[in-house]
């Protein structure tokens, strides 16, 4: 079956998000748009959710998921992206499908908002059955949908704040969000983004750092210049001072050898 460009820039980015977030752990398996066979044997027991992920099994890539070849694991999480062909099975045969496979969560999202009301909707198996997973409402218009078994948020929000990847389609966008950190993952596309931007501010901050060096070293030098001149300045002065007393002491003794000189002049004339 074909897929929109909306259904397709979800799975893609819900996917490559979850495998980001998860890139850690050696034993989560994160997939999607991949036939899962549940049933050895009978090839038509098959399932193919738009985004699931699986723990408890080796990260590695697949052309299929087998369940009895992957020690019985079945997805914890299911996202399906609905759409105007899906939305009866997405609505109706799904839920019931996954609940009796044991599938902890799942979870549907329209990304035109034409299909479905409310545009995201989970669900979460309690004693065998479904039940609505509670949404929660930030100041600004976000809807916040829980997943207990990724422990993130689902989160749609508001047209405001949405990248209108399809002109004249009010989309509420969904994206993934940590809880711990208050910070949305990011696809892989993002990720080299937000990386690059990242080098690029360090090394901006470096140059920075650099310059504030320089400018710390000159301003350096200008004070131990400064600090040079005062010293000579201080130098002259005193060499001034001391001069200035030589000069003070050659005139105290040339008047004392004069006054000298005078007295005996007197002496002489008294006695002649």
């Amino acid at each position: 079956m074909t897929e929109s460009d909306a259904t397709r820039n979800y799975l893609v980015y819900c996917v490559e998000a979850l495998r980001l977030f998860f890139q850690g752990r050696s034993q989560v398996y994160v997939s999607g748009n991949l036939f899962i066979y549940y049933e050895e044997g009978n090839p038509r027991k098959n399932i193919s959710p738009d985004v699931f992920v699986v723990f408890g099994v080796s990260k590695r890539q697949r052309r299929s998921y087998k369940v009895w070849q992957e020690g019985g694991k079945l997805p914890s999480f299911v996202l399906e992206i609905t759409s105007k062909t899906t939305r009866n099975q997405d609505e109706n045969q799904k839920p019931e499908l996954y609940a009796n496979l044991g599938i902890q969560e799942y979870f549907q999202y329209d990304p035109t908002g034409d299909y479905l009301n409310p545009q995201l909707k989970g669900r979460r198996l309690v004693n065998g059955q479904y039940e609505a997973i509670p949404a929660t409402h930030l100041a600004d218009g976000t809807t916040v949908l829980q997943s207990q078994t990724l422990g993130l948020d689902l989160r749609l929000l508001p047209i405001s704040q949405a990248t209108l990847n399809f002109p004249g389609v009010p989309m509420r966008e969904l994206r993934l969000f940590d809880p711990q950190t208050q910070t949305k993952l990011l696809n892989y596309q993002e990720s080299d983004a937000a990386r690059v931007a990242a080098e690029q501010l360090a090394e901006e901050e470096r140059q920075r750092a650099a310059q504030e060096a320089l400018r710390a070293d000159e301003e350096r030098q200008r004070a131990e210049q400064e600090t040079l001149r005062a010293d000579e300045e201080r130098q002259r002065a005193e060499q001034e001072t001391l001069r200035a007393e030589a000069a003070r002491q050659r005139a105290e003794r040339a008047e004392q050898q004069l006054a000298e000189l005078l007295e005996q002049l007197r002496s002489q004339s008294d006695n002649p």
